[in-house]
């Protein structure tokens, strides 16, 4: 059966959706049968992998509140291996519709369950909340992997998602475990990136990834052209690390590469 991996951060912009395109990216471009789900009503995991989101006939939502097939609203990428379940605007009243819904906790991890033999990796992205949309990635998930910026107030919140993550454990989904923790947007050239570093080693210990996602100009640009980095700029950075980070998941072992001083 394929292995679930919630993409959650309750915090705004700590690359989030960019972990959750480009590392599915590479999964399926390592072989692996992948399936992006997006979760979140802004849809950006699904525009930034080449889908347009205004074209979307069946969406998560319809998965969601409308119990539809999973293999039904699944759509194909660019990327070989790779497929994605799309989210649509209409997302945007499913946790408020949810509230009353039967069984709202597990609607996704039931869809899932038809579809996880088919499939070697399943991603799902959150959205920036710890509402019922949420709490679904989470109870269908068998992991989470949480995105952390290497930024100043970084480590914020953590707790409270790390209570939500131990709750929905207790409560919800006792197999949920944590992924990793993965630091994102790294700029060498300032401490701060390597005191942020330090100290999320020393509270996660050994669940913090080897691999670190530098701060990158292409990173930022790529899906403005709905396209993953392994597409847009192969030899950047940003992508050379993204393949790094999937590696480590799979469990190939690579040397870990130098960030550069530059931004590229």
């Amino acid at each position: 059966m394929g292995k679930v991996i919630t993409i959650c951060n309750q915090k705004g912009g700590t690359g989030k959706t960019t972990s959750a395109i480009n590392l599915s990216t590479y999964l399926a471009l390592a072989g692996k049968k992948t399936l992006l789900i997006d979760l979140d009503p802004q849809a950006n995991a699904t525009s930034g992998i080449g889908i347009d989101r205004h074209n979307i006939q069946k969406s998560t939502y319809n998965v969601l509140l409308e119990e539809a097939e999973m293999k039904d609203v699944i759509l194909s990428t660019a990327v070989t291996n790779l497929l994605v379940a799309p989210s649509s605007l209409d997302l945007t009243g499913a946790e408020v519709e949810l509230v009353s819904a039967l069984g709202r906790e597990y609607r996704l991890k039931r869809a899932l369950n038809k579809e996880k033999d088919n499939f070697d990796f399943i991603l799902i992205d959150s959205p920036p909340s710890l509402g019922l949309l949420t709490i679904n990635a989470l109870c269908a998930a068998d992991s989470v992997l949480i995105p952390v910026q290497c930024e100043y107030y970084a480590l914020e919140g953590l707790t409270q998602l790390h209570n939500t993550i131990r709750l929905v454990r207790d409560n919800l989904n006792p197999d949920l475990d944590i992924e990793g923790v993965l630091m994102t947007m790294a700029d060498y050239r300032t401490n701060l990136t390597r005191e942020v570093i330090q100290e999320a080693r020393a509270y996660f210990k050994d669940k913090v990834f080897n691999t670190v996602i530098p701060r990158s100009i292409r990173l930022t640009e790529a899906p403005s052209f709905g396209k993953p980095i392994a597409l847009y700029n192969k030899d950047s950075i940003g992508a050379l690390k993204y393949e790094e980070l999937a590696k480590e998941i799979i469990g190939i072992k690579t040397a870990s590469s130098a960030i550069p001083e530059g931004d590229n």
